[in-house]
């Protein structure tokens, strides 16, 4: 959630911020950002595998180094972004990186007063005049229209933040205005993208390889994860519903759908049987692995990598979040569309930036031929919305407390921290920078990449 402050308190956080950064001064209280090595090393950037960095360079036509300097920037830059969330409050309208390392970080406010504050953290200042909050007001309505209007041509909706606007995509102009129309939405608040593509769910009723569903659709796995006792994966949630049965690639009984939700969001999980183990590990290129050592979300503009059962190993960027998607068998919203390609089969299959998992692959267009967009399910709805526990190299996660637990702003490891939120942890104050699932070795005392003290 975003930071509110009173206006005379955001001035205050702004200028210390600013102040603080620029004099160099350490202060228990101060917003100064760690150094990139340290949220580099908290999420596990400085030490990539070398089949993310090869696939990384190959498909984002990167310089020998480029991939490795990309992914640390891309670290840094979300502690720089995340903590001027919180400072601009009200006035957030975003970030975005750009560069083919990732160098360049753009935060935009709708207040002129703002910018020398985000020019002290490094980043390019955007004045515009939406907030954030109005952008998503405005998508919400979209959402509402959506339930009683056909979208067929009008596929696609989201928030883009680089251009302050929210964008419908359709496959004429006059379907994009009456969907406009139908929402109640001023026709200057919402920009239009013509296109001929449909996105598709990407499951596959022919068979092959990853996980199958009642002995026809067939999915890939996305991650480990457990809950208590019970071992499991994240997965799609057009790929199966609760109770329908599973087997593995090798046709052996896997397990049975613990839940699913889809239409409106796209996310299940499996529960397996004795005979399979949930590991940390991503099937990479060529048969490698990389394994997930977390969960925090990248921002707009960052690399991503995914891995499916049919086309295996592919990367590309993030888009944007907050993103709509009409299939014909329903809506999904609050996915993220990428750069990376998919194909049928592909459905539920992992993305991960660097080593962080970000979701699981609800469907897309185009394919790895040509070259295709594709939208992801977020891990950490997921993981919040089923009480599980994403299976990390570490494995220290814990078990989620109740979220109406008395001790609800007690910082916990396995709870889902949404960037904004605040809780308390050795009788200190702290907010959320990086909206990820807590790991016990992330506590916010020691993890400045993450929490921020108050």
């Amino acid at each position: 959630m975003l930071g509110r402050h009173t206006a005379a308190g955001r001035r205050v956080a702004l200028t210390a911020l600013g102040a603080l950064v620029l004099a160099g001064v350490t202060s228990a209280a101060a917003a100064e950002p760690p150094p990139a090595s340290s949220a580099a090393q908290t999420v596990g950037a400085d030490r990539p595998p070398a089949a993310v960095l090869r696939a990384l360079e190959r498909d984002l036509k990167l310089k020998p180094g480029q991939a490795a300097e990309r992914l640390v920037n891309e670290a840094e830059a979300g502690v720089r972004a995340g903590r001027l969330r919180n400072a601009l409050g009200e006035h957030f309208a975003g970030a975005w990186l750009r560069g083919a390392t990732s160098a360049e970080l753009t935060v935009a406010t709708t207040h002129a007063a703002d910018v020398s504050a985000i020019k002290a953290q490094g980043a390019k200042a955007a004045v515009v005049k939406r907030p954030l909050s109005e952008l998503r007001a405005v998508k919400k309505k979209l959402d509402t229209a959506a339930i009683r209007v056909k979208t067929r041509d009008t596929p696609v909706w989201y928030v883009d933040v680089p251009t302050n606007r929210v964008v419908v995509q359709a496959t004429k102009r006059s379907a994009a205005a009456a969907f406009i129309k139908a929402a109640g939405v001023q026709s200057k608040d919402v920009g239009v993208r013509l296109s001929a593509q449909r996105p598709r769910l990407l499951v596959d009723l022919i068979g092959g390889d990853a996980y199958y569903i009642e002995g026809t659709a067939r999915c890939s796995i996305g991650f480990s994860v457990t809950k208590d006792q019970q071992q499991g994966f994240a997965s799609a949630g057009h790929c199966g519903s609760k109770g329908d049965t599973t087997a593995g690639s090798n046709m052996a009984e896997q397990g049975t759908f613990q839940a699913s939700t889809f239409p409106g969001k796209d996310m299940s999980w499996v529960g397996v049987n004795s005979g399979w183990a949930a590991t940390a590990d991503v099937e990479g290129e060529d048969g490698q692995r990389t394994q997930v050592t977390g969960s925090v979300q990248a921002l707009v503009g960052a690399s991503i990598c995914r891995s499916g059962s049919t086309t295996g190993w592919h990367c590309g960027t993030i888009e944007q979040h907050d993103t709509s998607v009409s299939y014909s068998q329903g809506t999904v919203d609050g996915v993220t569309e990428t750069t990376v390609c998919a194909e049928p089969g592909d459905s539920g299959g992992p993305y991960i930036s660097g080593s962080q998992a970000q979701g699981v692959t609800s469907g897309g267009s185009g394919d790895c031929t040509d070259g295709g967009t594709t939208f992801y399910q977020p891990i950490n709805p997921i993981l919040s919305d089923f009480g599980l526990v994403l299976k990390t190299a570490s494995g220290q996660a814990g078990t989620p407390a109740p979220e109406d637990n008395d001790a609800a702003e007690t910082w916990a490891a396995g709870r889902v921290y949404e960037a904004g939120t605040t809780v308390t942890h050795a009788g200190v104050r702290y907010q959320c920078v990086q909206t990820h699932q807590a790991q016990g070795a992330w506590a916010p005392s020691s993890t400045p990449a993450l929490w921020q003290r108050l």
